[in-house]
């Protein structure tokens, strides 16, 4: 349980954040813990990771995205499984101040205005 929950917690820091800083890669790690913990997401790592729309879309769109999910660059790989264990391990502050949602400083999304702003790490903008 543990294992596989590191590797969704890994996979998610890999697709979503890899080109990130490290704070950006822990930021992201803590939003699906977040999500884990609160009572309006599944409450296990891979669930959160796994989560679908009603349309059909994913939480995180590169999980459904049609393309392969084995990571293709080993430095970035190994990077973001020492981030999910780090924060699987509760070893890392939650620097998102209890963020549940984030999404890339390129795009906007609808629930962007509904949600509270936190902070910003990397190329990321985080709510609550």
């Amino acid at each position: 349980m543990i294992e596989a929950a590191l590797m969704c917690l890994a996979l998610n820091v890999y697709f979503e954040a890899r080109s990130d800083t490290m704070t950006g890669q822990y930021a992201v790690a803590h939003v699906v813990i977040n999500r884990v913990q609160h009572d309006k997401f599944p409450d296990d790592v891979c669930s959160v990771v796994k989560q679908s729309r009603n349309d059909g879309t994913c939480q995180f769109s590169w999980y459904c995205d049609g393309k392969s999910d084995r990571p293709r660059e080993p430095y970035a790989w190994a990077y973001a499984q020492m981030v999910a264990a780090d924060v699987m391990l509760g070893d890392v502050t939650d620097i998102t101040l209890g963020a549940t949602h984030y999404h890339a400083n390129y795009v906007r999304p609808y629930w962007a205005d509904k949600l509270e702003y936190t902070v910003t790490y990397g190329s990321h903008l985080f709510y609550k």
